[in-house]
């Protein structure tokens, strides 16, 4: 489904640079009329440049929820229904930048919520957040600590949920028995670097180096593999890496040989992988994030609303950028629809309140509000995650795994490496 892209000459960082110039400064299109009420749902995140892939096809797919709740008769509050309607902002991943849409999306465009990735722009926002009490969500728990009230992670438990693939691996291919791994110096890697290393440790997989940290700026990817390969590891790790690294360095392992296993937190555009270097090559690949036509999103314990539909119609309308968050902020918007009719309100008290009323209904099923011991504050949504390989071309669930019971069982070990790395709630603070 990439083929189109690549042979126009059309790269999937300028295909979301040119799609996001548009939506940008404008809202998504909505099915309302002009005097129908009006809920509006502020999107800050990078739309442009290298992060641009977290934060575009999330954007592309909060225009079909909208699409689908407003066809429904939108969000049904105590004084009457209300059409949705997403403003955008995009951050260009600048903390700055950040702080000022927070301020715009505030006091100008008067939203009722704010979808973020965070990492490296939440401390930016997080002063406009402490002043006007609004609700925002990340992706990246790693950004709430104990003064964080106003601040939830409900979709993605990252970098945690990373220890599923690595304890899949450890059980189903035992014979792989050294790793390495290498990550952007961030937010966004390093907090990853240290789930990794205690995933490692839990299963008895040997770390050959200490992890290799590349500035965020890196492009020539040769001299960062060689160094990587050179003891012959049975596992390379990608953490999570961006997908305009994991690109380049999947084609230079490729170009210089390694024939061993690959795990990264994220596969997004692997079909662009997969031409790039082979079939054979990433068969096998251990990540994430599922396609969602995978047959097993249609349990009954998955509480994401016709995901094989939703996949199929993101797909029509944008070929080639189904991603690791082409869902994600539409299932954050699931839970905070389904709170906010249960609260009648759209208020940030009474919309977090509600939601925190209770199980969590994740995407993956009921989960759990989570993270004191972590992240100093239980904000974070944690339950199952899907461990996803690439099986003839295709990404493919293998297994859901249980977050908290691996805690249960290694919490004691991700403290340790999170503090190694300065990477625990009060060393960030």
């Amino acid at each position: 489904m990439f083929s189109k892209i690549v042979k126009s000459g059309l790269t999937r960082r300028t295909f979301l640079q040119s799609t996001a110039a548009v939506t940008a400064a404008g809202s998504l299109p909505r099915m309302a009329l002009a005097q129908d009420k009006v809920i509006k749902i502020g999107f800050l995140a990078p739309l442009t440049g290298a992060v641009a892939a977290w934060g575009k096809p999330g954007l592309d797919g909060c225009e079909i929820w909208a699409e689908r709740v407003n066809a429904a008769g939108g969000i049904k509050l105590s004084d009457g229904d209300y059409m949705v309607e997403f403003v955008a902002y995009d951050n260009e991943y600048d903390p700055a930048k950040a702080r000022t849409g927070a301020t715009k999306l505030i006091r100008e465009d008067g939203v009722s919520f704010i979808m973020m990735l965070g990492g490296d722009t939440w401390p930016g926002v997080q002063p406009v957040a402490d002043k006007t009490g609004m609700l925002f969500s990340t992706l990246l728990p790693s950004d709430l600590g104990p003064d964080t009230t106003t601040l939830i992670a409900p979709a993605e438990v990252h970098p945690i949920y990373n220890v599923t693939g690595v304890e899949w691996l450890a059980e189903n291919k035992p014979e792989l028995k050294t790793a390495v791994m290498c990550a952007q110096d961030d937010a966004l890697g390093l907090p990853s670097v240290a789930t990794y290393l205690a995933a490692f440790e839990a299963a008895g997989i040997e770390m050959l180096e200490e992890p290799l940290l590349f500035d965020p700026a890196t492009t020539d990817f040769a001299p960062v593999v060689t160094k990587l390969i050179a003891g012959n590891p049975d596992i390379v790790c990608l953490d999570t890496c961006y997908s305009d690294y994991v690109h380049p360095i999947a084609e230079q392992l490729f170009q210089q040989g390694f024939k061993g296993q690959i795990i990264s937190c994220t596969a997004d555009f692997y079909d662009q992988m997969i031409e790039k270097t082979s079939p054979e090559f990433l068969e096998g690949m251990i990540f994430q994030f599922p396609d969602f036509d995978d047959p097993a999103l249609n349990a009954d314990n998955i509480n994401f609303d016709d995901p094989n539909g939703f996949y199929a119609e993101f797909n029509k309308r944008f070929p080639g950028q189904w991603g690791a968050v082409s869902w994600e902020y539409a299932s954050i918007m699931d839970l905070w629809k389904a709170a906010a009719e249960k609260a009648g309100s759209a208020e940030p008290d009474a919309v977090i309140a509600a939601m925190k009323d209770g199980k969590g209904k994740h995407a993956f099923g009921d989960a759990q509000w989570w993270g004191t011991e972590l992240f100093g504050i239980d904000n974070a949504l944690v339950g199952d995650w899907p461990v996803v390989a690439i099986e003839g071309g295709k990404a493919t669930i293998k297994e859901f795994r249980n977050i908290p019971s691996w805690y249960d069982k290694h919490g004691d070990l991700l403290i340790k490496h999170m503090k190694a790395y300065d990477q625990m709630w009060d060393q960030r603070s």
